[in-house]
């Protein structure tokens, strides 16, 4: 059956590291997580995104390697749509990277969102201060729990 999602939203790393561990706004990566199985929403996202998530969850002490394999695999079904940083991405995210003193890693999700008009949501603090206002880039908190 084919994907007919209402909504398209970009999620970067920090909202997909809480489908696997718990912290502040997990509920809310949970609810994402329902919508798109639903199928009421889609996730895009950039092709580093796995990388970063599994290399967060490398880095938590309290999960070793088997945890971080099942991870990987458990987001591999998930079949999220995953963007390449090429082309005209590339170019905004080095732009705005520079521009906001973001990472270009952070700076490609906004770039993705911004290619696509979608709404970019993200749990990380400091990128949210660096673009407050000025781009359409929503705090993890902001997406409702029901």
């Amino acid at each position: 059956m084919e994907r007919r999602p209402q909504k398209v939203i970009v999620a970067d790393a920090s909202v997909i590291v809480k489908w696997f561990v718990e912290e502040d706004y997990t509920k809310n990566a949970l609810k994402i997580k329902e919508d798109y199985t639903r199928g009421t929403i889609d996730i895009w996202s950039t092709h580093l995104m796995p990388f970063e998530v599994l290399n967060a969850l490398r880095y938590n002490q309290q999960l070793g390697e088997q945890e971080i394999q099942k991870a990987a695999l458990s987001l591999s079904k998930f079949k999220i749509a995953l963007h390449p940083i090429l082309e005209e991405l590339v170019d905004l995210s080095v732009r705005d990277a520079w521009k906001y003193g973001l990472t270009v890693y952070d700076s490609s999700y906004l770039a993705l969102g911004k290619t696509f008009d979608k709404e970019v949501y993200t749990a990380d603090e400091k990128m949210l201060a660096k673009v407050a206002g000025k781009e359409r880039v929503i705090h993890l908190k902001e997406y409702k729990v029901s």
